[in-house]
């Protein structure tokens, strides 16, 4: 099979094969599906390898995000009877939305009347019609999440033993879900969070912080909900999967102690608001996050692991080999791809641990310590610029990262792209790879060089994507 063939027979291939489709932007008649554009990647050069290795990597992401949607995937959760109470829907995240219409459309039991609120990021709403959908600041709460999440607790409270809560929830629903606790103001809520974004801290750490420092997260809500019914259907975006970090698991229980969060707060540093400081001081055993919740169960509806074993499967099909590293990669993002870079060569040079054509794929999380508090650039591009100042233009190597939600930290950019020639043409420009990483200016590397890949919102969130083609 000739490796670029899989370019334009791939969708065949994957509708055939896998059972899957490319999906269009969702009309108001259908569920949501995510889509990335299909001209989104674009080199400045008629390089034809290049144009079709690229080609490959889009579609390896586009595939990724089919997989990664919660259409048809709910069904098999719901309940097997119909509740003979109240059903109230609650919930959170960049997918709340998509997973608020996929509900409506699923639900078996139309006498049964679905009613509530979700929360999601500025633009990720879609269309619904009889669960209302707010939006609201991500990852910086603001006024409206606050608002809109008094509303959701409220929703819960006096509810009877026969009523079932559904929790929708997908990442990013820890800061759109934001209620501060005791004498905790919003701006107090905003400077932590941008704290907490700045520190390196992996997202469980981050998480930690946040519900303990919250009316609503680290199982409050069900709390609140009880003796009423709570079904969680979850959208995992963590490495490892834990319920009770996805959005910081307002319907599970919590593992995570103030104990812990002193311990986070020391080891990164963190500076805290003087209201904050003094109520971790103040903090006993009595303000403690809920520990067990015999009212709620919990599934996991879409997993990162999920999701790219798809993806690899379909990579397969096309012809490729694939070297899949898990889902649970973590560490800061010039590491991991100072370690990525290194096993492509080796493929490159020795066909080892896999023959070209291949495919070095990778999921989970990084983090970038921010030294530069005016930097731009999430740690997609980070890692994507420090892989490139890692290869230095070794030819057959091209490379795609970006964050499966759409969004790159806080820029418009899902993640960006680069072929071999990549590292030539920002020389050329004038562009010094090595100091833009070091300042925490991956974006404008990228943005220059016309090489961000931008989708728009995806309304899904399985964390980032990481693959390297090498022919």
């Amino acid at each position: 099979m000739v490796l670029w063939s899989m370019v334009s027979a791939g969708k065949a291939s994957y509708d055939a094969g896998l059972g899957g489709e490319l999906y269009a932007p969702w009309p108001k008649s259908k569920p949501h599906k995510p889509r990335i554009s299909g001209d989104t990647i674009k080199t400045k050069e008629e390089n034809v390898q290049s144009q079709q290795a690229l080609q490959c990597l889009q579609q390896c992401f586009q595939v990724t995000l089919d997989a990664a949607s919660t259409h048809n995937k709910l069904s098999d959760f719901l309940p097997k009877q119909a509740p003979t109470g109240r059903v109230v829907v609650v919930g959170a995240g960049k997918g709340a939305a998509a997973m608020a219409a996929e509900l409506e459309r699923v639900w078996p039991y139309p006498d049964v009347a679905l009613s509530g609120l979700v929360i999601t990021r500025y633009e990720h709403a879609c269309p619904t019609q009889f669960i209302e959908v707010v939006e609201a600041s991500h990852p910086v709460p603001d006024a409206a999440g606050e608002a809109a999440a008094k509303r959701i607790l409220a929703s819960v409270q006096g509810l009877q033993a026969d009523d079932l809560v559904i929790a929708l929830i997908s990442g990013g629903a820890s800061a759109l879900l934001s209620l501060p606790c005791a004498d905790i103001s919003l701006e107090d809520k905003r400077a932590v969070n941008k704290a907490l974004l700045h520190s390196g801290a992996p997202i469980e750490y981050m998480n930690a912080v946040r519900k303990h420092l919250s009316a609503i997260k680290g199982g409050r809500l069900a709390q609140a909900a009880a003796p009423a019914q709570v079904l969680t259907l979850a959208i995992s975006d963590v490495v490892g999967d834990d319920l009770s970090v996805i959005g910081s698991g307002p319907t599970v229980p919590d593992t995570t102690t103030f104990a812990d969060v002193k311990r986070i707060i020391q080891q990164y540093q963190i500076e805290l608001p003087a209201a904050v400081a003094a109520y971790l001081q103040a903090a006993s055993e009595a303000d403690e996050t809920p520990k067990s919740l015999p009212n709620s169960q919990a599934h996991l509806v879409v997993t990162p692991n999920q999701a790219f074993l798809h993806t690899e499967a379909w990579a397969k099909a096309q012809g490729l080999n694939v070297l899949y590293l898990g889902d649970q990669i973590s560490g800061e993002s010039k590491d991991v791809a100072q370690v990525m870079a290194g096993i492509a060569k080796h493929i490159a040079a020795q066909n080892l641990p896999i023959a070209k054509p291949a495919l070095l794929l990778s999921g989970g999380e990084t983090t970038v310590t921010v030294k530069n508090p005016h930097g731009k650039g999430g740690r997609n591009t980070a890692f994507l610029l420090a892989l490139a100042e890692a290869l230095q233009g070794q030819a057959g190597i091209y490379a795609l990262a970006a964050d499966t939600d759409g969004i790159d930290g806080s820029e418009d950019n899902a993640g960006a792209w680069f072929a071999p020639e990549t590292w030539q043409q920002g020389k050329d420009m004038g562009l010094d790879a090595a100091a833009l990483l070091q300042q925490d200016l991956a974006y404008q590397y990228f943005e220059a060089l016309n090489q961000l890949l931008v989708t728009g919102p995806s309304r899904t969130n399985i964390n980032d994507v990481r693959a390297l083609l090498i022919v």
